[in-house]
């Protein structure tokens, strides 16, 4: 296989979390009227003041990355005033972004998730569905470093990065909520326990003692993981296609290995008003 070079970015949430905490921030309030009215990955950062989707797209194409494809709502004019207003092919960072909506079906009230957004995206873009791609969230500051151990090549079509728990700098709280791996010894993913019991999660540490643990980001072959995005089942509990579970489920079917890259590093995120101040020293 050849580098990866397609990146597509989940953007399409309604974050809600953020909103839910910006009354007690202590922002500007310009910050807070701008935050309420985009999604969380265009609120103006660091010094600079340039959205984290900006230093985001900089670094995948850092890491090697050429063609972004921005998974978004329908109502998607803010972006268009950050990206552009063609359907494909805006110059934003030094990448080619194209726009992918996520469209929600009759009948319901929100979108179908993360597995129907990537779906959809290769549907709307068919080449995908033959091609290589990584994929990862719009509100996490993922490394080139990171971004570049899915762009390279590898002896498996699909792969992700299994982060140490150890190395993310949130509180106990937050990491208890991360999907937990199961790894085998030859790195490749056994299984996926979302929010696991806290009391099993230690039967889950890797040769180096380490908790693995996913960040939403992975990397597949497009003909191959499409059948398992179109099958998703819906999750009973939130009522939405989850990307980890189709990734589950291909694992679970033995078909397809996924390899999994170790990284022990911080992953900044935009979850709520309070993580605003840990990106002030971005240039």
């Amino acid at each position: 296989m050849k580098p990866i070079t397609n990146l597509l970015i989940m953007a399409g949430g309604a974050s809600s979390r953020m909103k839910r905490s910006l009354e007690d921030a202590q922002l500007s309030e310009a910050t807070k009227i701008i935050a309420r009215s985009v999604h969380k990955s265009l609120i103006p950062l660091g010094k600079s003041q340039k959205p984290l989707l900006y230093y985001l797209v900089q670094n995948a194409v850092e890491a090697g990355y050429t063609d972004i494809y921005l998974i978004t709502s329908p109502e998607n004019e803010a972006f268009q005033d950050w990206v552009g207003t063609k359907k494909s092919h805006n110059t934003f960072a030094g990448a080619a972004v194209h726009f992918v909506i996520q469209n929600t079906p009759t009948g319901r009230e929100k979108p179908l998730g993360t597995a129907d957004a990537v779906q959809q995206a290769m549907e709307q873009y068919p080449d995908l569905q033959t091609e290589y791609l990584s994929i990862c969230n719009g509100d996490n500051f993922y490394s080139v470093k990171a971004l570049r151990l899915l762009h390279q090549t590898r002896d498996t079509p699909h792969a992700l990065i299994s982060y140490a728990r150890s190395g993310l700098h949130f509180d106990n709280e937050r990491i208890a909520k991360f999907a937990v791996m199961d790894i085998d010894t030859q790195d490749f993913l056994k299984n996926i326990i979302e929010k696991p019991d806290p009391e099993l999660v230690e039967k889950y540490r890797d040769e180096n003692g380490e908790i693995r643990v996913s960040m939403n980001v992975f990397s597949f072959k497009g003909d191959l993981l499409y059948p398992y995005l179109k099958n998703c089942q819906i999750h009973p509990e939130r009522n939405e296609k989850e990307l980890p579970e189709a990734v589950r489920s291909m694992t679970l079917a033995k078909d397809h290995p996924i390899r999994c890259f170790p990284l022990k590093e911080h992953l900044p995120d935009l979850t709520s008003a309070d993580d605003i101040f840990s990106f002030s020293t971005l240039e």
